[in-house]
């Protein structure tokens, strides 16, 4: 598990040396029936955020919910649902497979449109007064 582990941070801190992101999205821990599968998933979540902030990069996190909501419209979504939006949303020729990297593309789809309300709130927040929008 350690050199798993090791593999994973080694991998993501070149990434995020290379592509230096804004930020990195990820999925919250769900805990399922399988606590050795959640244990080994929130191993390797940790490590993914060791090489974020070693490398000065913000970390969010979203539900399993939150991101099908931000996908399909519904925290109920399945898995091909899923799939197949991803794929529409991107306007891709097919969905996207396997179902893990359509389940990255939805995190990433989850946060953009986080980060996107977030800015212009923000930067609607620092408008001066005289534009009428100061609170």
């Amino acid at each position: 598990m350690e050199r798993r582990l090791e593999r994973i941070h080694g991998a993501l801190s070149e990434l995020i040396g290379w592509h230096q992101p804004a930020a990195m999205a990820l999925e919250d821990l769900y805990f399922g029936k399988n606590v050795h599968s959640a244990m080994a998933v929130g191993r390797a979540s940790g490590a993914a955020m060791l090489a974020a902030a070693q490398g000065g990069v913000r970390c969010f996190t979203y539900t399993p919910q939150a991101i099908k909501k931000a996908v399909c419209g519904s925290g109920a979504a399945g898995k091909d649902q899923v799939q197949r939006m991803v794929g529409t949303l991107l306007g891709l020729p097919e969905p996207p497979t396997p179902d893990h990297a359509a389940d990255a593309l939805a995190v990433a789809i989850c946060h953009g449109g986080g980060t996107a309300h977030q800015a212009a709130v923000e930067s609607a927040s620092r408008l001066p007064a005289e534009a009428g929008l100061a609170g």
